[in-house]
């Protein structure tokens, strides 16, 4: 990124460069206007030499035509006065004049992002360590409670010569920042920023958060790597229509790119704001790319990448939905089921009232219907504690192993989170292997997957304390119950660290699969053969859970696992009936 030094502009005594009398103007009874080197729709930025220390800075005039053009100009300098860091312009101080607000900041020589990306002056591995740069600086803004809300190429200077590589870039403008803890910033429902670079939840009126900014940053070196913004498009309507969709992924445009560096900014452009990550996320992704990024220049942009075409068609933004009516009831019975299970199955003598697994149930079916989140984890917390009160602490690290994964695993699938809960309460039928089959109804491939495999994952951790055997029985050659549920150690060294060490949570794979593979099997005809593909798959699904177990549990001795056939026929049934309520395409 070596760039020719611009060189200072020194007028001599009368001379006009067509700028008017603005020119040589004193400002702030300190700061003489040298030239005009930037003007937009809030203002005018001059370079100007502060007499008081013989330094050059810039000066940037806002005409105070209006309260809210005061108020930006006045919230431009509060968001940068919070900031001191190599990537952010400096700014000095802020006064205002009759008609006029006045912001001095450091005069940065150099261009902008866009004026580089423009000329085709940086290599890929340029715009890694100004992306890297970037997110340092914005880290450092989000940690003071400032958001940028409108990144974008012509906000972002690139000195000539930078003293640090944390300064290799300048993040300028904050004018329309909002500022954690001063509500009279912005009012709800305000758009502000540039639509092209907008997240969607910004450009809906929603307000504007570090992940809003993420995706800014993103959306910028998704641009510079490719050589087009998708987003953009030939009118302001179509460019407004386009916020929100989903973008191609990178790799698309750039094959050639580490996928890890496409998979991070594909990441950071997502339309959910949830599954962004974080700019810190985003900063190691860079950072550990960038020696496989190339220093050659850019190759131009092909004439079909030209701003305004978009040969990879944007996809409709996903809606973000509210939970519905099946999912709560999921929730619900799921709830229910853990939490009236669990408190029966309590040993005799704990203190306990007779009927508390109804009101257990009752009250957990309610707060995981109405607040599937929050219910969830208000039902494990409180059933954590039962446990801790009746003597069986072991069991509350049962359950936090049981719930932990769904946690992380669906994060945002709060109605999911106890559903797993189902394994065990079939395998008291003895029809465990039906699960996978219930599992694979969900919409998702994603999420069929890995809630058959979390219900094979609560099935093993319900077997050491469930009589009779739910489907491996005794896979780890665990102790008695009393030997080791009162105890949160013992539970960790004789129970949890023997059921992993056995291998046995590797069938969660078999189940995963299965779960998966149901719905693209040719099925939906209505016909004999439904029938005979679904008893295939139960039948593969029964096998391979078995040969599974064999393999991996040799000390077994090839006891037979209970319910094998009476669990594949309820698997095939499920998922006829799963079949027949389906629509047709």
């Amino acid at each position: 990124m070596e760039r020719t030094e611009t060189q200072i502009f020194q007028p001599p005594d009368g001379f006009d460069d067509g700028h008017g009398p603005e020119v040589h103007r004193l400002v702030m009874g300190r700061y003489r206007l040298v030239r005009r080197i930037g003007a937009g729709g809030f203002g005018v930025v001059w370079e100007a030499h502060d007499e008081q220390l013989d330094r050059l800075v810039a000066v940037k005039t806002v005409g105070a035509s209006s309260p809210e053009v005061a108020a930006r100009a006045e919230r431009e300098a509060q968001a940068a006065a919070r900031l001191a860091h190599p990537g952010i312009v400096a700014l000095y101080e802020s006064a205002s004049e009759p008609g006029s607000v006045h912001l001095v900041s450091e005069l940065v020589f150099g261009g902008t992002l866009g004026d580089l990306l423009a000329g085709e002056e940086l290599s890929d591995r340029d715009v890694v360590r100004i992306g890297s740069a970037l997110c340092d600086a914005l880290g450092h803004a989000h940690s003071r409670g400032v958001v940028h809300r409108d990144i974008k190429p012509a906000n972002v200077m690139v000195p000539d010569n930078a003293e640090s590589e944390a300064a290799i870039v300048k993040l300028t403008d904050f004018g329309v920042a909002s500022l954690a803890g001063d509500a009279t910033i912005t009012r709800n429902g305000d758009i502000v920023g540039t639509f092209s670079y907008m997240a969607p939840e910004q450009a809906e009126g929603e307000e504007a958060t570090p992940a809003s900014d993420l995706y800014s940053l993103g959306l910028v070196l998704y641009e510079a790597l490719c050589g087009v913004n998708p987003v953009r498009g030939q009118t302001p309507a179509e460019t407004a229509r386009n916020v929100g969709m989903e973008l191609p992924a990178l790799e698309e445009w750039r094959p050639d790119l580490p996928p890890e560096l496409c998979l991070a900014i594909d990441r950071a452009v997502s339309p959910d704001p949830g599954e962004r990550g974080t700019v810190a996320d985003l900063r190691e992704e860079l950072e550990l790319s960038l020696e496989e990024t190339s220093a050659d220049m850019l190759p131009p942009a092909p004439a079909e990448l030209a701003p305004g075409a978009q040969p990879l068609p944007l996809r409709p933004r996903p809606v973000r939905r509210p939970t519905t009516m099946a999912e709560r009831a999921a929730a619900a019975v799921a709830g229910a089921l853990v939490a009236g299970g669990a408190v029966a199955a309590l040993p005799a003598g704990a203190p306990v009232e007779r009927g508390s697994a109804l009101v257990a149930a009752a009250v957990a079916a309610a707060a995981c219907a109405l607040l599937p989140r929050i219910g969830t984890l208000l039902t494990a917390c409180g059933l954590a504690l039962v446990f801790v009160v009746c003597g069986v602490a072991g069991w509350a690290v049962l359950l936090a192993c049981a719930v932990l994964p769904a946690l992380l695993l669906l994060p945002r699938e709060g109605f999911l989170w106890l559903v797993p809960a189902g394994a065990p309460a079939l395998g008291l039928a003895g029809i465990s292997l039906a699960f996978p089959a219930f599992a694979a109804q969900l919409s998702r491939p994603s999420r069929r997957a890995i809630v058959a495999g979390l219900g094979l994952w609560w099935l093993l951790l319900a077997e050491p304390v469930a009589s009779p055997s739910l489907l491996l029985g005794d896979p780890a050659g665990l102790p008695a119950r009393g030997l080791w549920e009162a105890s949160v150690s013992a539970t960790v060294t004789d129970v949890l660290v023997p059921l992993v060490a056995s291998g046995a949570p590797l069938i969660a794979l078999v189940w995963a699969g299965a779960a998966w593979l149901l719905p693209a099997l040719p099925v939906g005809h209505r016909s004999v053969a439904d029938l005979a593909f679904l008893a295939l798959w139960a039948g593969a699904l029964a096998g391979a859970t078995a040969l599974t177990a064999s393999v991996l549990l040799p000390a077994s001795g090839g006891a037979p696992l209970r319910g094998l056939v009476a669990g594949a026929a309820a698997a095939a049934l499920v998922a006829l009936v799963g079949v027949a309520v389906r629509p047709r395409e």
